[in-house]
């Protein structure tokens, strides 16, 4: 059965940095495309992030582009999102999944970015 696990959210200061990981499980995390998605209160899911199953290419969305990093440990199903610079409007729930959401999402991490 797929798993997805995310953590390493938490509360910080604007311009800060936090990274987050997701663990994966029950699939064949090392062939799969991966994207990390958040949602923010009274908003819809975005995908914020993708990259491929071999980690050599990644995509962003603008309001991340140049702060936000995703990558991946295949060897230990790991993806992680490392964020610089955070903006109070980062502040989200942040979840993992393939990029065209076809496994069932974890809990996710919460990100509040605030002085």
């Amino acid at each position: 059965q797929p798993q997805l696990v995310e953590s390493g959210g938490g509360l910080v200061q604007p311009g800060g940095f936090l990274r987050l990981s997701c663990a994966a499980s029950g699939f064949a995390f090392g062939m799969s495309s991966m994207g990390w998605f958040r949602q923010a209160p009274g908003k819809e899911r975005e995908l914020v992030a993708t990259i491929v199953s071999d980690g050599f290419n990644s995509e962003y969305a603008d309001s991340v582009k140049g702060r936000f990093t995703i990558s991946r440990d295949n060897d230990k199903n790991i993806l992680n999102l490392q964020m610089n610079s955070l903006k109070s409007e980062d502040t989200a729930v942040y979840y993992c999944n393939t990029p065209w959401s076809t496994l069932d999402w974890g809990q996710g991490t919460q990100v509040t970015v605030s002085s």
